[in-house]
């Protein structure tokens, strides 16, 4: 499952609701907020919640909401009247350490319950399993990190979710955003530092290769493009590329509707497009034949004989060859989806 964050430090907007109406038509499932907004009147948040929480319901997604012992008091909200969030549209709470196992216990027993990933210990799942709790109602997230090198460590992490996996926890973690970045830093909302400024679709891929089962965009923003990637990718499994072109490009790229596939046997330096030779039309003769630099998309022409014809989208810098005409470039924001094309995956280059 992918989901997404909007805060209620601002008011639910009619922009708002449209942004989430279409991230939600983009596929995301889940919304993810906090309570713990020490600087906010009670009230205002509670209001701002119900209209979150209204928004989430009409488009059956789930609500996830960050909760401290501190913030549940700060609201007059009892652990034994958590039904006063759920009446407002909250399908799971994300708590914080400070509330012991015997009562998560018991919440599981009423309602999907968030646990912190990085600090659940083997004593706290005995006493969870002690206490009757629910675990068809446990999960267990990491958090973001707002702050430059602070983010988690990826063999470290791997490790650790394969081990919350073995305990029988879903573990979720998150990407960051490219738009409405949250401040006062301003650097992402990354789970893994590795991933802060990535394109917010290949971190989200990349996270899922790290023993992940759902993925969170931590900032509140993404840009319509980037939703359209995520679209692309949650419908049709396929990676959409923008692209610019530098010279004329041949009918079957330029219309952008044409779904590619990388070879089944994956190249180091490159995604060869299986397509390609079968698309050619005529005799490819030499042209723009420089430095293939990341992101070149190249043709390859008939000084390469039997691969005239052949397309690639280079992942690395590579010297000019006197048998390929390069293109043109994907975007630079989308270089990172090079990476996350596995053999067969569809790729889509709009222009």
């Amino acid at each position: 499952m992918f989901g997404f964050s909007i805060y209620l430090s601002a008011p639910i907007t009619s922009k708002i609701k449209k942004k989430i109406n279409r991230l939600a038509k983009a596929g995301f499932s889940g919304v993810f907020t906090s309570l713990n907004l020490p600087e906010d009147d009670p009230a205002v948040l509670l209001d701002r919640l119900s209209e979150l929480g209204a928004e989430c319901r009409r488009l059956r997604i789930e609500l996830t909401v960050d909760i401290s012992t501190a913030a549940l008091e700060r609201l007059s909200i009892s652990l034994d009247k958590v039904h006063e969030l759920t009446d407002l549209g909250v399908t799971q709470l994300r708590i914080d350490d400070g509330i012991p196992m015997p009562s998560v216990a018991e919440l599981s027993q009423k309602m999907g319950i968030v646990l912190n990933a990085s600090t659940i210990s083997e004593e706290d799942i005995s006493l969870l399993q002690e206490n009757h709790a629910n675990f068809e109602n446990l999960e267990a997230w990491h958090n973001y990190y707002p702050r430059k090198n602070t983010g988690l460590e990826e063999t470290w992490f791997d490790q650790r979710n394969a081990w919350l996996k073995e305990n029988g926890f879903t573990v979720t973690a998150f990407a960051p955003g490219d738009s409405d970045l949250r401040g006062p830093v301003y650097a992402t909302l990354p789970t893994l530092e590795s991933g802060r400024y990535q394109h917010p679709l290949s971190a989200a891929l990349n996270l899922l290769q790290n023993n992940v089962d759902n993925v969170y965009i931590g900032d509140e923003g993404l840009q319509v493009e980037t939703a359209a990637q995520f679209d692309s990718y949650f419908r049709f499994n396929t990676l959409l590329l923008h692209a610019n072109a530098e010279v004329n490009i041949p009918e079957y790229l330029s219309d952008g509707e044409f779904i590619f596939h990388q070879r089944p046997d994956v190249a180091r330096d490159s995604v060869r497009l299986r397509e390609g030779r079968s698309l050619k039309e005529g005799t490819i003769e030499p042209a723009n034949v420089k430095e293939r630099s990341r992101g070149a998309i190249t043709l390859d022409n008939k000084l390469a004989q039997r691969y005239e014809g052949e397309l690639q989208l280079i992942k690395c810098d590579l010297p000019a060859d006197p048998t390929v005409n390069v293109l043109g470039y994907i975007s630079p924001s989308d270089f990172g989806l090079l990476e996350n094309c596995e053999a067969g995956q569809a790729i889509q280059l709009v222009f």
